[in-house]
């Protein structure tokens, strides 16, 4: 009973924030510290060679990126100026030409120019010996940048690329000083310089993170806060306590339904709540080169087992994943329509046909009933392990006896590089929702492909869509790479998209949550109301 209770007053928080009126109470109020909770920590502060949200969430306050994501874009897909004040696009499509802001310090006082901005990019694109860049393969269709005057940087690209305004406004991608790097190119891995809305103040590891008000940014007005602390737990049920017992206000990652309800129940209207779908997904990698995987009658097999309806509704209300999609966020651009998700393999709606034709593939292919194999997993709570349960039971309904493998989460990685595994749960999870950043992965020479499947149809319907300038030609291209990754060759087994759920304090304004928690984490327009 308790429950229904909390689940219901949640949707009433949750109706009673969208419907809430904007007027005098919206307006910004300066003052106050906000303090929220990382369940992670920076293994380095250079976030152009990381990928954990433990870099973003504590250090992104320090920092400005040539774009960004509209923080107020519920999508995470639409470009604005951050440090570029506006730009051009040539007739072509080759050329961007952006304006940099003037009067833009970094936090030693020194004046940032667009040789800053080239620098960083430089970083990123082609790194110094020794020096690490994660997203320099993002940037394949880039012939080169530069720096005609202080104002004014360019890129110049080797064909049209529909999704260059989106990669350029990644969350990683911060501008750091050409100075620094110029005399110690690792100087950021272990140091903070920047032009963001607050400044450096401590690191302490395994406690907290502390930043203050910038006075000097660029943005008058900005930022309201005058600081932030985040504080380090990686507990889940000691960070649900720090926002229930108020000693923390928000965690910018997500908390599941069950979390979401007990801080709701416990704290009532001084909790607010919001949810988004999520760019992030689990999927089953196949090793290819080991039977009977290698065969797509069996990999279709075991997707068609899967009644992932039935799922979404018993797994949304335990963990991390909501809807049934295909190879894009829901609501987003290039997202499948329902109607036509429902042709893929394993998508229909009448699970007894779906499971029929699933033993007959199997049959075909000559897996006897009873076929047994493991499948490892990776030792998190959210939402791996409820996943892995219920693939278990699913694949079970058509005579397969599957035994789970549960490994610690830091030699999952590893043991999937070295394709140590029959099948396996992988995931994806993206900072901005474009296919372009999604899906790369797919591609037959791609090191995070760990089925190794090759397949040079997929090559070259990832190389088309990504030049396509048309968006309806666009959509029709990811369709077709769909239906062959998830239907025709089965190479993965899409699970559930994530779901995000982020209650916080409801004095928290000025956020809006989006499809990635890598996004909206400058902290510029936060403010408290008390």
């Amino acid at each position: 009973m308790q429950r229904r209770l909390a689940r219901i007053l949640c949707v009433a928080v949750i109706l009673m924030l969208v419907a809430l009126p904007a007027g005098a109470q919206d307006k910004p109020r300066p003052g106050g510290e906000l303090v929220f909770v990382v369940p992670s920590e920076p293994p380095s502060y250079d976030a152009h060679q990381e990928e954990t949200f433990g870099v973003i969430h504590p250090m992104a306050p320090h920092y400005n990126t040539l774009l960004r994501v509209d923080p107020n874009d519920r999508t995470g897909t639409k470009p604005v100026g951050d440090l570029a004040e506006s730009w051009t696009v040539s007739k072509d499509g080759l050329t961007y030409t952006f304006k940099i802001r003037r009067g833009v310090k970094f936090h030693d006082g020194s004046e940032l120019t667009s040789r800053d901005v080239k620098a960083s990019y430089d970083k990123i694109l082609k790194p110094p010996a020794g020096v690490k860049s994660l997203r320099k393969e993002a940037y394949e269709s880039v012939a080169s940048v530069e720096a005609p005057d202080p104002g004014t940087f360019i890129v110049k690209l080797k064909y049209p690329e529909p999704s260059i305004l989106l990669n350029l406004s990644s969350p990683w991608n911060w501008i750091y000083k050409a100075d620094l790097l110029a005399k110690d190119p690792h100087w950021y891995e272990k140091n903070v310089m920047g032009t963001g809305p607050f400044t450096f103040v401590e690191h302490v590891k395994g406690s907290h993170w502390i930043g203050k008000k910038n006075p000097s940014y660029w943005d008058k007005g900005k930022p309201y806060l005058d600081g932030y602390r985040a504080i380090f737990i990686s507990a889940s049920a000691a960070q649900v306590a720090a926002i229930r017992g108020e000693r923390a206000m928000i965690q910018f990652r997500s908390f599941s339904p069950p979390e979401r309800d007990q801080l709701v129940q416990a704290l009532g209207n001084k909790i607010a709540v919001q949810e988004s779908p999520w760019d992030c997904l689990n999927f089953v990698s196949m090793h290819h080169e080991k039977k009977p995987f290698d065969d797509k009658r069996v990999r279709r097999a075991l997707s068609l087992a899967l009644d992932r309806y039935e799922g979404s509704k018993a797994l949304s209300r335990i963990t991390l994943v909501k809807d049934v999609a295909g190879i894009q966020v829901p609501g987003t651009p290039y997202a499948t329509p329902p109607a036509e998700l429902e042709k893929l393999a394993g998508y229909g709606h009448d699970i007894n046909a779906n499971r029929a034709e699933a033993r007959r593939l199997l049959k075909e292919a000559g897996v006897p009933d009873g076929f047994s194999f493991v499948f490892k997993n990776r030792g998190i709570p959210h939402p791996y392990e409820p996943l892995g349960i219920w693939l278990i039971s699913q694949w079970k309904q058509i005579g397969l006896n599957v035994r789970q493998e549960i490994i610690e989460a830091s030699a999952y990685h590893p043991m999937l590089k070295r394709g140590d595994f029959e099948v396996a749960m992988d995931f994806q999870c993206g900072f901005i929702v474009e296919p372009d950043l999604d899906l790369p992965r797919f591609v037959s020479t791609s090191d995070a492909n760990y089925g190794r499947h090759k397949d040079t149809v997929i090559d070259d319907l990832m190389h088309r869509q990504g030049r396509a300038t048309d968006l309806e030609e666009r959509k029709k291209i990811l369709r077709q790479l769909e239906k062959r990754l998830l239907d025709e060759e089965a190479h993965v087994i899409w699970t559930l998209q994530w779901h995000r759920i982020v209650p916080h304090l409801a004095k928290v304004k000025g956020w809006t949550i989006t499809p990635s928690h890598y996004l909206n984490n400058q902290l510029d327009a936060v403010w408290l109301t008390e």
